[in-house]
C-alpha cells in the first residue's frame, strides 16, 4: 500500500486524530492536502503551524492535483460531493483506521483500550506510566492528558498505545474502529449499550467487541473487568491468555482496601499500594487496569507509582475551568448515564457539603434518543440541581424514538431536585446565575463545545 503513495488528501481533516495523523504523515515526507467544513482553534491553527493546506469547505476542486491516496472521515456519507468524486473518480482511497494500521501500527506492540467508559483517561494514564519511564511510546488518545500536550503522538518506539473506539469506521467500512488496531495487549474497561445511532441493542455491541477479542494474538493478552456482566460471556476464549481485573475476589488482578478521598484515591493489591491523584471509584478500576497492563509489558510498580504520582489529569474530564463568585465551574465530557452517574459520585466525595448543579446537553445520538429515558434521570442522583438543554436535532427523530424532557423533568423534581429545561444557553446561564450561592459547584456535562458556556458562565458569575 504505502510504497506508490506520496501525497495523500484528508476529507475531514478537523478532526483531532485525523489531523495529528495529517501531521504525522507530512513529517513523514508526504504531500498532505485536506479539506473541512468550518476548522477552528485550535486545529486551525495546529494545521496551519504544520503547513499543512486546508481547504474550507467539501467540492470535487479540492481534488484537482490527484493524490495518491485519500483518507475519509468517519462522520462523512454519500451525498458528500469530495466523495462522490472520489468514487466517480475510482480514487483510492481509505479510512483513518486503515491508515493507522498500515503506516504507524504494522509491526509495533500495540495496546488498544476498549470499553464504554473510561478509555480516554486509562489511555492517558498508560501513556504516561510508558513515557515517564523513557519508553517513548507512540499514542492516539480521544482527548488531550495534561501531561502529554497534545492526543497524537508517532516515535520509533515498539510500544503503540492506542484508545480504541467501538464506533463505526467508515460510510463504507461499518466495522467497529478498533478491529483495525492489531492489538496485542486488548484492554476492555467495561461493555453497555451506547451509540444508538448503529447498534440496535446490547447484543449487537457484545458481537461487536467479540469480534475484537477474536483478534488477540496467542502471544498477546486480553485484559478484561471481570465485574461487568456485560462482558463476562466474551472472556471465555481459549485462543489467547486472559486475565481479569477489578475489585471483585475472582479476579486475577484485584483491587482491595479501596479509599475514595476529596482529593485522591488509594488502592492496594498483593505487596503494594498505590496511591492516584483522581477521583472515584471508576478511576480507581482504570488505574487498575494501567497496572495490569504496564505490569504485563515489564514496568514494575513503583515504575508505575511513580508516574501515577506525576499525572495531571486530561482536558475536559473532572476539569476544573474556574471559580467566579464563589462559584467553581467544572466541565468533563460525560454523556452516557454511567459516566454522569460516577461523575457526580467522584464530585460528592470532592464537594460533600456543598450544592452541586448539574447542567446536561444531550447531544450525543444516544441520549438524545429515549433508550435511557428512565437510566438518565437516575444519573443525576447526587446532583442537587439538575438543568437540561433543549435536546440537539430532536426534529430528525421519529417522535417515539424522541427523550422526553417532560417526563425527564418530572421524574428530577419527583427524586427532590431543582431541575429546569431550558432551550439555550443564554437562558441556561441566566438561569443558573440566579440560583447559585457562593460556594456551589456547577458541573456541565457535554461531549460538544456547548455554546462556550463555560466561558460564559464564569463571566456572568463574575458579575453578580
Amino acid at each position: 500500500m504505502q510504497s506508490d503513495i506520496r501525497s495523500i488528501h484528508f476529507t475531514g481533516i478537523g478532526g483531532t486524530a485525523m489531523a495529528g495523523v495529517a501531521a504525522a504523515m507530512r513529517d513523514r515526507g508526504f504531500t498532505v492536502t485536506g479539506s473541512d467544513q468550518n476548522v477552528y482553534p485550535p486545529m486551525s491553527t495546529f494545521l496551519a503551524e504544520k503547513q499543512i493546506a486546508v481547504m474550507n469547505g467539501y467540492s470535487e476542486q479540492n481534488l484537482w492535483h490527484k493524490p495518491d491516496l485519500v483518507v475519509i472521515g468517519n462522520a462523512l456519507s454519500r451525498g458528500n460531493s469530495e466523495i462522490e468524486a472520489v468514487l466517480d473518480k475510482k480514487l483510492r482511497y481509505c479510512s483513518l483506521p486503515e491508515l493507522l494500521k498500515e503506516f504507524f501500527i504494522r509491526g509495533k506492540r500495540s495496546i488498544v483500550v476498549a470499553g464504554t467508559h473510561g478509555k480516554t483517561t486509562t489511555a492517558s494514564l498508560l501513556a504516561w506510566v510508558f513515557e515517564h519511564n523513557g519508553l517513548n511510546p507512540s499514542y492516539l488518545i480521544g482527548g488531550i492528558p495534561n501531561n502529554l500536550k497534545q492526543g497524537a503522538r508517532f516515535t520509533d518506539s515498539e510500544w503503540f498505545i492506542i484508545e480504541g473506539d467501538e464506533y463505526d469506521t467508515a460510510f463504507f467500512d461499518k466495522r467497529s474502529k478498533f478491529v483495525h488496531y492489531l492489538p496485542e495487549v486488548a484492554l476492555i474497561n467495561n461493555l453497555e449499550f451506547d451509540h444508538a445511532d448503529i447498534f440496535p441493542d446490547l447484543a449487537s455491541v457484545q458481537k461487536s467487541f467479540n469480534h475484537f477479542i477474536r483478534l488477540v494474538p496467542r502471544n498477546g493478552l486480553l485484559l478484561g473487568n471481570g465485574d461487568e456482566p456485560n462482558l463476562a460471556p466474551l472472556l471465555n476464549v481459549t485462543h489467547c491468555p486472559v486475565k481479569r481485573f477489578g475489585l471483585g475476589d475472582d479476579n486475577a488482578v484485584r483491587a482491595f482496601n479501596v479509599r475514595l478521598g476529596p482529593t485522591a484515591s488509594e488502592f492496594e493489591i498483593p505487596s503494594f499500594k498505590f496511591h492516584l491523584n483522581l477521583i472515584g471509584e471508576l478511576n480507581v478500576r482504570n488505574a487498575l487496569a494501567v497496572v495490569a497492563a504496564a505490569k504485563h509489558c515489564g514496568l514494575s510498580n513503583k515504575q508505575i507509582q511513580s508516574a501515577f504520582d506525576t499525572f495531571t489529569g486530561i482536558k475536559r474530564r473532572m476539569e476544573l475551568r474556574g471559580i467566579a463568585g464563589g462559584v467553581t465551574v467544572v466541565d468533563d465530557f460525560g454523556h452516557h448515564p454511567t459516566a454522569i452517574r460516577e461523575t457526580l459520585r467522584a464530585l460528592r466525595l470532592r464537594y460533600a457539603s456543598q450544592k452541586i448543579w448539574a447542567i446536561f446537553e444531550p447531544r450525543s445520538n444516544t441520549t438524545r434518543r429515549n433508550v435511557f429515558q428512565n437510566e438518565l434521570a437516575a444519573a443525576f442522583a447526587d446532583a442537587d440541581a439538575v438543568v437540561v438543554s433543549e435536546v440537539a436535532r430532536l426534529e430528525q427523530l421519529a417522535a417515539g424514538e424522541r427523550l422526553d424532557p417532560a417526563k425527564l423533568m418530572a421524574d428530577l423534581q419527583a427524586a427532590g431536585k431543582t431541575a429546569a429545561y431550558l432551550h439555550d444557553v443564554d437562558a441556561i446561564v441566566e438561569h443558573t446565575a440566579r440560583g447559585v450561592q457562593g460556594g456551589d459547584v456547577i458541573c456541565v456535562f457535554s461531549n460538544g463545545g456547548f455554546g462556550g458556556i463555560h466561558a460564559k458562565l464564569l463571566a456572568r458569575l463574575a458579575r453578580r
